[in-house]
């Protein structure tokens, strides 16, 4: 090669090291391996958004991160802070149409995002093998994101279904049913009746053995429950009721059975099935009525339970927990049948829904008031059973059961106000006035007595009194047993409102005594 000859091999000028390619997405997925990408797709299911981060796609991936992080805050502050505001939703029928759909559309969306975040996370030239791993993993992804999603948009349904069944507008005799934006108004309280119908395979018609009304205190929450015995007799009506010209001397049946008050139910219709005019439940309207003129109150909703339907409700929560304080029977009816069986003393039984109901309907030689002591502590074992968990879990089976043994002429249009006065009952006193015979005689009641009671049990304390000040005058309590007083007599002597759970407490000197008593002897071979 001569001097004047070019080397084609041998670079011009310095030598200069070739710069290296740009960073982007597909080099950052070269230089990842398999394990960590499907331990970010992992993340990215929990804290979606993450997958695009590590994959360097910084401005989709925050805005993913932040969206779901602002859903997760607002979810937190519904279940804590904003309880009432969810409980508000919850009864409102179109708000939970917008939050079945919003569920529907955020559970796409989340699919969507574990699916892409690990599509761009993935290494290319991944093997086949490999490949169906990740599949799989992003497969049980998605169905731990949908099965939420379902049970979310299940129960969703079925509240909807129970607010459209259980609170639809009834025709009633006495509930004005005119268009309030505030049912409540300027109530100081509001009354409601509960019903216990003793309904069932074998009996005719509803027979209300509990009868309780709740005597709520708007503004507190504050809540004095009065309990009725199944056989008082001469229920009165208001004097401006057409009932009161039928009944002017209060309520009489055909025999003295069909004169009780939870033969007011199904009698009274029965003789006068258009008295009240035009109603969805004339049984109902005549208790209100009646009831309410028996205690002084005006009565403005009633709920009955149908304990033909109880035992199903139990087993859909799980069963209940009772404390037992005496041998309770399994059927029988005095004079005619012996009981099958007993449910022996013991504290905290747990029952299956058909000894539940055992043990609220129970009276073969027991007294009607031991029924209602007992059918008030399963009530708030209920209560205590329907934790957040398990109405979750079975809220389908609860809500059907509920549709079939429950029934309100509680409207729609006050399910709000409820909402509201249940956040106040929750933290609020509850207190109980039990009507039995230390109280009253049910065969010949005194109900100016009864209506002075109920009076002196809602009527606020004096101010400066020791009751307004937080601590409640004790008052004497009648002891069973003790001389009912005469009809006409002045209700001088105080009666004592107590703690509902007092009655529900296990009594070791009670079930001890019956217990050494040995096993009744009254029992169906």
């Amino acid at each position: 090669m001569s001097e004047h000859e070019w080397d084609v091999t041998r670079p011009i000028g310095p030598s200069r090291p070739l710069p290296p390619p740009p960073e982007g997405p597909r080099s950052r997925a070269r230089g990842r391996g398999f394990t960590a990408t499907l331990g970010l797709t992992v993340l990215n299911a929990v804290l979606p958004g993450t997958a695009f981060l590590a994959a360097g796609r910084h401005r989709l991936g925050g805005l993913v991160l932040v969206a779901f992080l602002a859903l997760v805050g607002g979810a937190a502050w519904l279940a804590t802070v904003g309880q009432r505001t969810a409980a508000r939703v919850a009864v409102d029928p179109t708000a939970l149409t917008w939050v079945l759909g919003g569920v529907l559309v955020l559970g796409l969306l989340w699919i969507a995002v574990v699916v892409a975040g690990y599509r761009v996370l993935l290494p290319p030239r991944t093997s086949r093998g490999k490949h169906l791993l990740g599949g799989l993993l992003v497969a049980a992804l998605v169905a731990g994101i949908a099965y939420p999603v379902v049970t979310i948009g299940q129960v969703a349904l079925a509240q909807q279904g129970l607010i459209d069944g259980l609170f639809a507008d009834r025709e009633s005799a006495t509930v004005d049913d005119g268009d309030h934006p505030d049912p409540f108004g300027d109530q100081e309280r509001v009354n409601v009746l509960l019903l216990g119908g003793d309904g069932g395979e074998g009996r005719e018609g509803v027979r209300t053995d509990t009868v309780i009304v709740a005597s709520i205190d708007t503004e507190t929450g504050d809540t004095t429950l009065f309990s009725l015995p199944r056989n008082l007799q001469d229920l009165p009506f208001p004097s401006d009721s057409p009932l009161a010209e039928v009944y002017p001397d209060g309520f009489e049946g055909a025999n003295e059975a069909d004169s009780l008050l939870n033969a007011v139910y199904r009698t009274g219709p029965a003789w006068y099935p258009d008295i009240l005019g035009r109603t969805d439940d004339p049984g109902a309207d005549f208790l209100k009525l009646g009831v309410g003129e028996a205690l002084g109150l005006d009565i403005d909703y009633f709920v009955l339970v149908n304990l033909d339907g109880f035992a199903r409700l139990v087993d859909a929560l799980g069963g209940i927990t009772v404390n037992v304080n005496y041998y309770v029977p399994i059927n029988g009816i005095s004079g005619q049948e012996l009981p099958d069986d007993y449910i022996e003393p013991g504290p905290a039984q747990h029952m299956d829904g058909w000894t539940a109901l055992q043990f609220a309907r129970g009276r073969y030689g027991l007294t009607d008031y031991d029924r209602m002591d007992r059918q008030r502590c399963t009530i708030g074992a209920i209560i205590d059973a329907a934790d957040p968990v398990t109405l979750l879990r079975r809220y389908q089976e609860l809500a059907t059961t509920t549709q079939d043994i429950v029934s309100t002429d509680i409207p729609r249009s006050a399910l709000d106000d409820f909402v509201d006065l249940g956040f106040l009952v929750k933290d609020a006193e509850v207190r109980s006035v039990v009507f039995d015979n230390t109280v009253i005689d049910p065969a010949y009641p005194d109900y100016d007595r009864m209506r002075a009671i109920v009076d002196d049990a809602i009527t606020p304390a004096p101010a400066g009194d020791d009751a307004a000040e937080g601590t409640p005058t004790p008052t004497p309590t009648p002891t069973p047993g003790s001389a009912t007083p005469a009809p006409g007599e002045p209700a001088d002597d105080p009666v004592a409102a107590t703690d509902v759970a007092d009655a529900c407490a296990y009594d070791p000197v009670r079930a001890a005594e019956a217990r050494a008593a040995g096993e009744p002897p009254n029992r169906a071979d």
